[in-house]
């Protein structure tokens, strides 16, 4: 048994659900899980492995991220997809993206979970669509073995494209696979490594890439086999641009949300990206259905997207959580950034009292982990895991915000990076840096990489 105690910060922002803000409180920590907090947590007769001084501290849940392409950092800022929305950025990219090999998909993760780590996130998906022909199938195995190394806790999506440009689909058929193939590597990866117990750091979703890429027998197939083993989800991008609602309705005679229910894409094991253009109806439906949403203001924003009904989302109850996506639409993989954008984004469209601070910080935290099913992580409270991250209230861009913890974090400050960023009890970020990579080499690596598949 390892222990561990968190000893007197400032403030601990719990979000559980009392919302409880502890002040000069503590965090007893025993075998990855919280055993206590607050006052009574500083108990001198308890014994622990190590002390953590938490003064001078805000102490918050490790934040979810719901939807990411880990693999577009090394395809950030290139000047020719600055200046276009989504489905000529897409095909723009495709064919770099084609020159992706084995090496590149483990370096662009942990780029990719490390900046997360950073930002205060301690859990999250990505969605991993682009398989090149010729390239070894086994990409999903390198993005774990990458959240593996740095101590991220990690839901990989099988993605997959079947539908390529000579059947109608957008894709090139470089990057295209048949349905044996995908459904025969997704059924691999989840008797390898899909871990559905508590405090599990691997939890496999499968992930056909969107209504314009994929047959709609492959989205039948995959939630058919999703559904046979125990808390396996799926996840898709959908309706995202008024592009995809005039493709769908065209090529399959029906909406976005249409499609999906008519091939058994609804449920409360299903969540969508984006969600921009969902209507009144749909969002009734997402609700009755406990059919969950991963918001990506940022993206949205940069491609010009369109703004996603959260309040309105929030209002029903839909199961919403937040999301960077990928790093070539949105250039960060910044999550306390993310809040930032989804706070400001709703008030300027909805009006002052559109969303809150509070309210963003829940989707970051419990609205992901209730959108990736897991009821182990999202607050900090007893019997929960021990993800968290600190930030010192005495840092210059916190002067003279002390007033409230949450609003601090959100609005203000001169950096995103936090002081300390812990998952499952181990400690992985320390000082503002990786603790378990150099990072400078690690990006002097990526830079090498995507140099070789831009210019190829």
């Amino acid at each position: 048994m390892t222990t561990k105690l968190i000893r007197n910060a400032d403030k601990i922002v719990t979000m559980d659900d009392k919302r409880n803000i502890f002040e000069d409180s503590s965090i007893l920590i025993e075998d990855g899980k919280i055993k206590a907090i607050g006052k009574e947590a500083l108990n001198e007769d308890v014994e622990v492995d190590e002390v953590i001084d938490g003064k001078d501290k805000f102490i918050f849940p490790g934040l979810v991220n719901t939807h990411h392409h880990f693999y577009q950092t090394l395809t950030r800022c290139i000047p020719e997809v600055q200046n276009v929305e989504l489905f000529q950025w897409l095909k723009f990219l495709y064919p770099i993206w084609a020159n992706l090999t084995s090496e590149a998909v483990y370096t662009s993760s942990l780029v990719a979970l490390g900046e997360l780590l950073k930002t205060g996130c301690t859990t999250s998906s990505d969605h991993h669509y682009v398989f090149p022909q010729g390239v070894s199938g086994e990409l999903i195995d390198r993005q774990i073995e990458a959240a593996r190394k740095l101590g991220a806790r990690f839901h990989p999506c099988r993605g997959s494209m079947s539908l390529g440009e000579d059947d109608g689909g957008l894709p090139p058929n470089s990057v295209i696979q048949s349905d044996e193939e995908i459904l025969e590597d997704s059924q691999r990866l989840i008797e390898d490594y899909h871990d559905p117990d508590e405090l599990s750091m691997c939890q496999i979703v499968l992930a056909p890439c969107s209504p314009f890429s994929v047959t709609s027998e492959i989205m039948e197939e995959t939630v058919k086999l999703a559904r046979e083993y125990e808390g396996v989800n799926c996840h898709t991008h959908l309706a995202e641009t008024e592009d995809e609602n005039d493709f769908c309705q065209e090529a399959m005679g029906m909406r976005p949300l249409e499609y999906m229910e008519s091939v058994g894409w609804i449920g409360d094991d299903i969540w969508f990206a984006h969600g921009v253009h969902f209507n009144e109806e749909e969002l009734d439906l997402l609700a009755k259905t406990s059919t969950g949403v991963a918001h990506c203001p940022v993206s949205n924003q940069k491609l010009a997207s369109g703004i996603a009904k959260i309040p309105s989302m929030l209002e029903r109850d839909i199961k919403v959580g937040l999301a960077v996506d990928g790093s070539a639409s949105n250039d960060s993989s910044d999550m306390i950034g993310e809040m930032k954008s989804a706070l400001l984004l709703h008030r300027v469209n909805g009006g002052i009292d559109a969303i809150s601070p509070e309210e963003v910080l829940e989707m970051a935290t419990r609205g992901g982990a209730r959108l990736l099913g897991r009821d182990d992580i999202g607050s900090l409270e007893p019997g929960k895991a021990a993800d968290l991250f600190m930030v010192d209230k005495y840092r210059l861009g916190l002067a003279g915000a002390f007033h409230d913890p949450i609003t601090a974090l959100i609005t203000c400050g001169d950096s995103n990076v936090v002081d300390m960023t812990m998952v499952n009890g181990e400690i992985v970020v320390k000082e503002g840096k990786l603790v378990n990579v150099d990072e400078r080499n690690l990006a002097k690596q990526a830079n090498e990489i995507s140099k070789v598949m831009v210019n190829n």
